[in-house]
């Protein structure tokens, strides 16, 4: 609707709008399905660390196996093992 302000609020690492869950971070991420890249956060050279790994906005990410929160990640066609602290900068 034009001229509606949407409410968007952060809660726990997800993030919503009033009608809608619009992105959590990977860790909360189901193991074993294909979900897409929202967004990245963090400092410029974590994002570019991590954009040299393959995780780009847009691109699909599968968890391959979570260990208190560290994440073992199909990412294009590698799989790549990133700490919790790294998988919680990309939202999904």
């Amino acid at each position: 609707n034009i001229g509606k302000n949407i409410l968007t609020i952060e809660i726990n690492h997800l993030i919503f709008n009033e009608s809608r869950w619009i992105m959590m971070p990977l860790t909360m991420a189901a193991t074993g399905r294909d979900v897409q890249i929202r967004r990245i956060t963090g400092k410029e050279e974590t994002r570019h660390f991590l954009e040299n790994l393959g995780f780009v906005m847009g691109g699909f990410v599968n968890i391959v196996s979570d260990i208190n929160g560290n994440l073992i990640v199909k990412v294009k066609d590698s799989r790549v093992a990133i700490s919790k602290e790294m998988a919680n900068k990309i939202m999904v």
